[in-house]
């Protein structure tokens, strides 16, 4: 009686293009830089533009009202009546009167830290915090002003327009440096996935001789090169988050002296936020998908240029 033949296991084809070549590790090292060159930008641009939307808010909740000294008016009355008017004002959350000493600070950055103030005229300032700046009423609040002799409101109008201008430049500049990086990422495929096909030519006359069409090929390199997308993206992507994350910290432990303080009024703890973090998170499978889809375009493009 024939005993029956026991079967084993197929064995397991080797793939088109090697999981491990030199081509293929170098590729994901140049994935896994311009991912995290992509999360870097991007993650700036983010926090550009929160910050200018704070930077924005702050002021927009603040006007000044500026008193010039004037011989025979008396300072400190003027600057209580412009008080009362502020508080009068609909929209007006509160208004005070900075003194003497706080006006003087605010030109040391300008006049530097030896001069003698004291005998100087200097104008003095009133802070007015908005309530919602849409429902005040600047107009009354400025022709309230007209009965102090020298007053004058600033709304920091102009400030603010600078600021969104400077804002909006740095956020174009950053998507077109995000755009370059994605052209020279493309051009990586191409001359990797190009470079491979040449390495590998022999195996691709073989399928050709055996019957396998150019899109069979042409899926296959897309799968290796999907693979290969996805590791070097999430190698990039999680060292963009980590970058972001020391500097937060370091950010965090230097806000006690003068750098400090300067760096978080520009960037406030230089925290991306949850938005942030999963918007590069995002570049991951984009970067994944376009390595894939590039690399797909090419082999085909090859192969009917060379068949």
């Amino acid at each position: 009686m024939t005993e029956p033949i026991e079967r084993g296991p197929h064995p397991r084809m080797a793939p088109i293009v090697p999981e491990r070549s030199v081509a293929g590790r170098t590729l994901m090292f140049l994935i896994a830089i311009m991912t995290f060159l992509s999360g870097v930008t991007l993650g700036g641009v983010v926090l550009v533009q929160k910050s200018a939307i704070a930077w924005s808010s702050d002021v927009g909740r603040e006007v000044t009202i500026q008193i010039k000294p004037i011989e025979g008016e008396v300072m400190e009355s003027n600057l209580r009546l412009a008080v009362s008017l502020a508080q009068q004002t609909p929209g007006v959350a509160s208004a005070r009167a900075l003194s003497l000493e706080e006006s003087q600070n605010l030109l040391k950055p300008w006049l530097g830290d030896g001069l003698d103030l004291s005998t100087l005229e200097i104008p003095r300032l009133v802070a007015v915090q908005l309530s919602d700046p849409q429902d005040a009423d600047i107009a009354k609040l400025q022709n309230d002003l007209q009965s102090i002799k020298g007053a004058s409101l600033d709304t920091h109008a102009a400030w603010r327009q600078q600021l969104n201008t400077m804002a909006g430049a740095i956020v174009v500049t950053g998507l077109l440096v995000l755009a370059l990086i994605v052209i020279a990422t493309v051009l990586a495929i191409i001359f990797a996935t190009r470079g491979t096909m040449a390495t590998n030519r022999e195996i691709v006359d073989v399928l050709h001789f055996i019957g396998a069409s150019n899109r069979f090929i042409a899926g296959e390199f897309q799968g290796r090169f999907l693979i290969i997308g996805f590791r070097g993206g999430i190698v990039g992507g999680l060292a963009a988050i980590l970058f972001f994350v020391l500097v937060s910290i370091f950010a965090g432990s230097s806000g006690g002296g003068n750098v400090g303080a300067e760096f978080g009024t520009l960037f406030g703890r230089f925290a991306i936020g949850y938005d942030g973090a999963a918007g590069i998170a995002a570049v991951v499978p984009v970067i994944a998908a376009m390595t894939a889809i590039t690399s797909r375009m090419t082999v085909r493009r090859f192969l009917s240029q060379t068949s």
